[in-house]
C-alpha cells in the first residue's frame, strides 16, 4: 500500500522552501500520496528517504513513452477508473498492423492511407499514431526491408512485432534512433527481449494468456532490470480480453499492484470492420493505452477517434473557442453578425452551416464557459447583460456599418432586453444551426 501524506511528509527537508512549486512541504506529500507529482520535483530530497519514498513516489500506472519528438506517444500514467473522478490524461494510440509480406508497393500505399487519417474535429486535431509491423515467415532480411519502407514512408512511431529474438534484434539496429515498441516478451523469450530492452532503451511488451502468468512475467522482466513495459493478455473475445483490461487498471489503481502498473496494449480480432470498430472502442473506452487496428477505412476510423476524443476531454472543462469575433469567408461591412457561445461543437457547428450557405459572415462567440446555448442561458451564462458586454469587448461596431445582431432562435427570449442593453437591432435566427444557410439568404445580405 502506499504510503498517506503525513508518513511522505515525515521523510521530507520540511524546509518548506517552495522549489517543487507548492507552498509548504505538506502539500507536496498531499500531491505526492495522490500520484499527482513525482519526488524528482523536491531537489532536497535524502537518499534515504528517495529509497523510503519509492513505491510513493511512482505513480500507479507507469508513463511509457514510444517514438521522438512531435509524433512521440505517450500512454500511461492514469489516475483514475472513470473519467468522471478526475479525468483521463494519455489519450489510447491507434495503430494500424502491417505484415512484412506485403509488396513494397502494398506498404508504400497503405502507408498513404495511414498518413491521411488525420482529421479536425470542433477545433482539435485529432489523428492516428502507430504502426505496427508483423513478422510473418521469420525471414530477418524481408523483415528489416519492411521496416525500412516504413521508416521512410512514415513519421509515426513503430512496434515490432516478432517473437524471435534475434529479429526483432536486427530490426532495432535500423530503428533505434525511432525509439519503438519491442513485442513481445514471453515466458519463453524474455531474457533474450530484457537485453534488447536494456541495450537499446526501447519499452517491452510483456504477453501472458492469464493474469497469473502476466504477474510472473513482468516481475521476471522487472528483475532484470526492465521498466518500461507495456502489458498484453494475448488475442480473445470482446468480453474475455474487457475483463483482462479492467482487472489490470482496478488492481493497479486501487490496490497499488506494482506488477500491473504498466499501460496495456490491444490487437482487435474481427475481420469484419464493423465489428471491429465496436471492438476498438470497448479497447479505447476501458482501458487500452494503444488498440492496434487491421482496416484502414476513412468511415470505420473515423468514429474511433471521434469517441476517443470524448473520452479524454476533460468532463470538468468542456472544449471551448475563444470569444472573440471570427471572420467566415470575404467579410465586409454588410455581412451579417450573428451571435453564439463559446462551446466548441456549438461553435464549429454554427460555422461549418455559414460556410455551407456561401454567405460570407462575422461570428461572435460569447464566453459560456463552453456551455451550449440553451445550457448557459439556462445557467445565466448566455444573457443579454453578457452578450451586450461581449459585442462591446470585441469591436463589432468598428467592422460593420450595420447595427443589426442575429440570435440563436433558442433564445429569442432575450431579444427586447437585448436590444436595450446593447443598443442594437436584434433578429432572431433559426432553432437549429441547419437553418442558417436558407435564413442568411432570405435577408438578403
Amino acid at each position: 500500500m502506499g504510503l498517506s501524506g503525513l508518513e511522505i511528509y515525515k521523510l521530507l527537508p520540511k524546509t518548506n522552501c517552495k522549489k517543487c512549486g507548492f507552498p509548504t512541504c505538506l502539500a507536496f506529500a498531499m500531491q505526492l500520496a495522490a500520484k499527482k507529482v513525482s519526488l524528482d520535483k523536491c531537489p532536497d530530497v535524502t537518499e534515504e528517504a528517495k529509497k523510503a519514498l519509492e513505491s510513493a513516489a511512482q505513480p500507479p500506472i507507469k508513463l511509457i513513452t514510444i517514438g521522438k519528438g512531435e509524433d512521440a506517444l505517450e500512454i500511461g500514467n492514469e489516475t483514475v477508473l472513470f473519467r468522471h473522478e478526475e479525468k483521463f490524461y494519455h489519450p489510447a494510440g491507434i495503430g494500424f498492423l502491417l505484415e512484412d509480406t506485403s509488396s513494397e508497393q502494398d506498404l508504400r500505399k497503405a502507408l498513404e492511407e495511414i498518413k491521411k487519417l488525420d482529421f479536425e474535429r470542433v477545433g482539435q486535431r485529432i489523428k492516428v499514431n502507430l504502426v505496427a509491423l508483423s513478422c510473418k515467415n521469420n525471414d530477418a532480411s524481408k523483415f528489416e526491408s519492411a521496416l525500412k519502407i516504413i521508416l521512410e514512408g512514415s513519421n509515426l512511431p513503430i512496434a515490432l512485432v516478432s517473437d524471435e529474438p534475434s529479429i526483432i534484434g536486427k530490426a532495432l539496429e535500423v530503428s533505434k534512433d525511432k525509439i519503438p515498441l519491442i513485442y513481445r516478451a514471453t515466458k519463453a523469450n524474455f531474457k533474450e527481449m530484457a537485453k534488447l530492452s536494456k541495450s537499446f532503451k526501447v519499452p517491452l511488451v510483456a504477453s501472458a494468456p492469464t493474469l497469473e502468468e502476466l504477474e510472473s512475467l513482468v516481475k521476471n522482466l522487472n528483475a532484470e532490470g526492465v521498466q518500461d513495459i507495456v502489458l498484453d493478455t494475448g488475442e480473445k473475445n470482446i468480453a474475455e480480453k474487457l475483463w483482462d483490461l479492467t482487472q489490470i487498471r482496478r488492481l493497479a489503481l486501487k490496490k497499488a499492484f506494482r506488477p500491473f502498473g504498466y499501460p496495456v496494449i490491444a490487437f482487435t480480432k474481427s475481420e469484419d470492420p464493423l465489428q471491429e470498430a465496436a471492438e476498438a472502442l470497448t479497447y479505447v473506452a476501458k482501458y487500452a493505452g494503444i488498440v492496434v487496428l487491421k482496416n484502414r477505412n476513412p468511415w470505420n476510423v473515423l468514429p474511433i477517434l471521434t469517441v476517443r476524443q470524448n473520452l479524454y476531454t476533460d468532463p470538468q472543462k468542456p472544449l471551448q473557442v475563444e470569444s472573440k469575433i471570427y471572420e467566415i469567408g470575404k467579410v465586409s461591412d454588410k455581412s451579417p453578425v450573428l451571435v453564439t457561445t463559446n462551446f466548441s461543437l456549438t461553435y464549429y457547428t454554427v460555422e461549418s452551416e455559414v460556410e455551407s450557405g456561401k454567405i460570407p459572415s462575422y461570428i461572435v462567440s460569447c464566453d459560456s464557459e463552453g456551455m451550449s446555448v440553451l445550457t448557459a442561458w439556462a445557467a445565466e451564462k448566455f444573457t443579454a447583460e453578457t452578450i451586450a458586454k461581449t459585442l462591446e469587448k470585441v469591436g463589432v461596431k468598428d467592422k460593420v456599418s450595420h447595427k443589426e445582431i442575429i440570435i440563436p432562435g433558442y433564445v429569442a427570449v432575450l431579444s427586447g432586453k437585448l436590444e436595450e442593453e446593447s443598443g442594437w437591432k436584434v433578429t432572431v435566427g433559426p432553432r437549429e444551426a441547419s437553418g442558417i444557410p436558407s435564413f442568411l439568404k432570405k435577408l438578403g445580405k
